[in-house]
């Protein structure tokens, strides 16, 4: 099979020849595999996406079966670099360079109270073409051989609480604070809109996501999260599919999220991931015994500890082991549960690819 016909047959629930895979980096990993490799290394593309979009010569040359799309910064709205270094993006959030990461400096709605401070904020245009040109480059370049991602992480809780800082949000959303139903709209609105374009663009798949869960449990008890979250998230998914019926929807949230996988097949949700293993309860056999007959899952191999301190044989038997169970019957896309980080050794990086490759 080629990428884009293994792909798109475990997308739609048959059985490919083997999984597919999907790759995505840090830059300073990125930096460190072309050295090795010897290939021209690609800077970051200016995103909330970056490692999602990026580095795609390098994925593709690795055997990555697809590549990510996603909405860039607007012409209309740049990002900007501060005297002092710190760094606003279209959004508004303000970032410091922490070295690995950008951490937080700044949260623009750190001051919200009321409905008219949400629709005062001055936000982007949602529609701005800019946002999409580089989509449809990507596109155009690999489509036929490659499948096409649209990410759309961060698609409403990250997202809000990026504008107004964690604890304020988590707090705020409990005393039912009058502008966190308008922001959440906001929030649901652009990245909806958004995502949209992105299905007329030419998507496969349409990722969104966000992070609900810690190592050990849900950071939100589950009544919460099914008054403020799962109404918006089932209309999300609902307008994708109008626009495009055969458009398949996949949900990142890291941590241990097995509460919530009941209430995301109740709304129709097709691909789960990153299939955190060391987060509580997300063990491959229960998974795929519970929920394997209405999911297809995507991740699953681990960056905490595997990846990086493992041997190169260790990796290889994990990665049989996870194809194996995940991936009986079809229904696993195998990926790193989440960038491939700097402290991991080259040499486990091709043990992972390599292994892949050849099941």
């Amino acid at each position: 099979m080629t990428s884009k016909e293994r792909f798109i047959t475990t997308i739609n629930g048959g059985i490919p020849d083997r999984p597919p895979l999907y790759l995505s980096f840090t830059p300073q990993s990125a930096r460190k595999v072309c050295a090795h490799l010897g290939i021209p290394y690609e800077e970051p593309i200016d995103s909330m996406l970056s490692t999602r979009i990026s580095h795609q010569v390098m994925c593709t040359h690795l055997g990555s079966d697809a590549v990510g799309i996603a909405a860039t910064v607007p012409e209309s709205k740049p990002t900007t670099v501060s005297e002092e270094g710190h760094i606003t993006n279209e959004w508004g959030m303000v970032f410091f360079d922490a070295g690995l990461y950008n951490e937080f400096f700044s949260y623009p709605l750190a001051h919200a109270e009321t409905v008219d401070d949400i629709e005062s904020y001055n936000f982007f245009d949602p529609f701005d073409k800019s946002r999409f040109s580089l989509a449809t480059d990507t596109i155009e370049k690999y489509s036929d051989k490659s499948g096409i991602i649209a990410d759309l992480e961060c698609s409403i809780f990250e997202t809000s609480w990026y504008l107004t800082g964690l604890e304020k949000f988590l707090i705020d959303m409990i005393m039912e604070k009058p502008y966190v139903d308008a922001l959440l709209e906001k929030v649901e609105w652009i990245n909806t809109e958004t995502g949209k374009e992105l299905i007329r663009r030419g998507a496969d798949m349409i990722w969104c996501g966000d992070d609900f869960g810690s190592q050990q449990s849900l950071i939100l008890d589950i009544e919460t999260w099914r008054k403020n979250f799962k109404p918006r998230i089932a209309r999300m998914f609902e307008t994708f599919r109008e626009l495009n019926p055969d458009i398949k929807i996949a949900w990142h949230s890291c941590g241990s999220i097995v509460d919530l996988i009941p209430d995301f097949i109740d709304i129709g949700l097709d691909i789960l991931n990153p299939i955190q293993p060391k987060a509580a309860g997300m063990d491959p056999v229960k998974l795929k015994r519970e929920f394997g007959k209405d999911l297809i899952f995507f991740g699953g191999i681990c960056i905490q500890e595997l990846l990086p301190f493992g041997t190169p044989d260790q990796i290889r038997n994990e990665v049989k082991y996870r194809a194996e169970i995940l991936g009986e019957n079809g229904g696993y896309i195998i990926a790193p549960a989440h960038n491939i980080q700097q402290d991991t050794p080259v040499e486990n990086i091709l043990a992972f690819i390599n292994t892949v490759r050849s099941l």
